[in-house]
């Protein structure tokens, strides 16, 4: 998958924010099935409305995604995009170390 500086850009700026950092760690580690909202509110100590804005912010910029069972909104990492945004790091960015050899 072919990523853009600007879309990748966007999703480092969504990251860089320790809140938004944590709650996408969290979704990570939980893997694909992801988490309820109410439980990641619980595991980290965020009020409701601060939660909503940066789970917004976090599925604005594709990172992760929510899906609604019956009563529960869960939220679930979203592993290609992850993977997609490594990939470009590491051939676009990481080239050239200045020894001829990429990292």
């Amino acid at each position: 998958m072919e990523q853009s500086v600007e879309i990748v850009a966007k999703r480092l700026a969504e990251l860089g924010h320790p809140t938004r950092l944590g709650i996408f760690r969290l979704l990570v580690q939980a893997g694909s099935a992801g988490l309820p909202v109410g439980e990641i509110q619980q595991r980290l100590g965020i009020p409701a409305s601060t939660l909503s804005h940066h789970l917004a912010r976090l599925v604005q910029a594709d990172l992760i995604v929510q899906q609604r069972d019956k009563n529960t909104l869960f939220c679930q990492p979203c592993f290609d995009v992850l993977q997609g945004t490594l990939a470009f790091l590491l051939e676009q960015c990481c080239q050239g170390t200045g020894n001829g050899e990429g990292i």
